[in-house]
């Protein structure tokens, strides 16, 4: 695993051998990087679901000016701060050790919004359609901004309304993205 692009390109970044964290494969990352090239100048990225800091890292190297990087796994957190070292960028980035709403939670209470938000939970879980709701009732996606939601196809297949996926408010899915079993489901706020 590398930062494929900007001031940290090729930098190896420390993966855990564990199961719990599963990083995005590089040709999936420069696929959604090259569609979020236009959100990330000074950039405010939120990634939940951080695991190893890839999706964080890889913004901050590409020009987005703040990273808050969060996961609930103590081996996820540790590796986060090592790829943080390992790339000089601490002063972009704030780290938390928090379940997920705990995260948002703060976020909402500290009045915080970000320009990307990157939701990458595991695969069977519900947690990225809470998360979305959250997102959604509480507003903490910019006006312009974009969340990225990577799920599975078998997540997908085994959802009793797939349309569920469609909305969460006003913010709505424009584009879903294929790559092998890996999707990237795009929202945005609806346009009025």
């Amino acid at each position: 695993m590398r930062i494929i692009a900007g001031k940290y390109k090729a930098k190896r970044l420390v993966s855990p051998k564990t199961d719990k964290t599963r990083p995005t494969l590089d040709r999936v990352k420069e696929a959604l990087f090259s569609i979020l090239e236009p959100y990330l100048y000074e950039a405010k990225i939120l990634d939940l679901f951080s695991g190893t800091g890839n999706l964080g890292l890889e913004s901050i190297s590409r020009g987005a000016s703040f990273a808050w990087m969060n996961d609930k796994e103590k081996l996820s957190i540790s590796t986060i701060i090592s790829n943080t070292k390992l790339t000089k960028s601490e002063k972009y980035v704030k780290i938390t050790n928090k379940d997920y709403i705990k995260c948002l939670n703060q976020i909402i209470n500290e009045s915080i919004k970000f320009n990307i938000i990157f939701l990458d939970p595991p695969y069977e879980s519900n947690l990225g359609i809470k998360s979305l709701e959250i997102i959604a009732s509480n507003q903490i996606l910019e006006k312009n901004g974009i969340v990225v939601y990577e799920t599975d196809k078998t997540f997908i297949n085994n959802l009793k309304d797939v349309s569920i996926l469609n909305e969460f408010g006003d913010l709505v899915c424009v584009d879903t993205r294929n790559y092998g079993n890996v999707i990237l489901k795009l929202y945005k706020w609806r346009d009025f």
